[in-house]
């Protein structure tokens, strides 16, 4: 018989429902299947489930709602969850990997035994599941990183890691919708805005998303980033039609 699912206590005002270990499709169609049931349940005291890749973190408020009341609830649900069918949308982005926009390519090749063009190919081949957002807004995990390009995280996190800039780290991949400290591997670069305000879904991403990179000239590149400083980009060509 199986531990999971787990519920454990997560502060004073909140508890986590833990599907299993790892970085697993069916364990987070488990998360994701728990946090619609508790989305269209409107149980009253719920403030905000947050899914992870292995868990849903249940937020409530313990003025409307006891936390014995809605563990009640939750573990009724889970006696018939099923894993979600998720739909998600499947995405074609632009990546130039030229040396300056991935400062870390040719290491990347090094450590992995493979020459940049090579590592470029694995990475622009690959076909990516977002699992969640985090970090920061926009900000996608994407799993499904060709098992050639699997390095741990770098021993010194930069400072700086420049916005759009395409990372791996162990058996992901994402990018950086912000300029902001990071220790991923920096193999290149989109033109793109993974988040924007100003756009009437301001993330680009969703958990569910399916990914896949497109290699893009220089020139391309900054052809691209122009449209976007602009306003002028068309992001919804980006989706690929089913």
């Amino acid at each position: 018989m199986s531990a999971y699912p787990q519920i454990r206590s997560f502060g004073d005002t909140g508890f986590s429902i833990e599907f299993g270990e790892g970085i697993d499709r069916g364990i987070n169609a488990m998360v994701m299947a728990l946090h619609a049931a508790l989305h269209d349940a409107h149980l009253p005291g719920v403030i905000e489930t947050i899914p992870s890749f292995r868990a849903l973190l249940v937020q409530y408020d313990p003025l409307v709602a006891t936390r014995a009341e809605l563990e009640e609830k939750v573990r009724a649900m889970l006696a018939d969850l099923k894993p979600a069918a998720r739909v998600g949308r499947l995405w074609r982005l632009p990546v130039c990997y030229a040396p300056d926009l991935g400062p870390d390519l040719a290491e990347v090749a090094e450590r992995c035994k493979l020459t940049p063009d090579q590592v470029i190919a694995a990475h622009a081949g690959g076909r990516y599941f977002v699992y969640m957002l985090g970090f920061m807004p926009g900000l996608a995990y994407m799993g499904g990183l060709d098992a050639r390009l699997h390095l741990p995280r770098r021993s010194s996190p930069r400072t700086k890691v420049p916005q759009s800039s395409v990372a791996i780290a162990e058996s992901m991949t994402t990018i950086y919708p912000w300029e902001s400290p990071g220790g991923w591997h920096l193999i290149g670069r989109t033109p793109l805005r993974l988040f924007e305000a100003s756009r009437e879904e301001p993330i680009l991403l969703a958990a569910g998303d399916e990914v896949t990179f497109a290699a893009i000239s220089q020139d391309d590149y900054a052809a691209m980033l122009r449209q976007v400083e602009q306003g002028s980009f068309d992001y919804a060509a980006l989706q690929v039609k089913s």
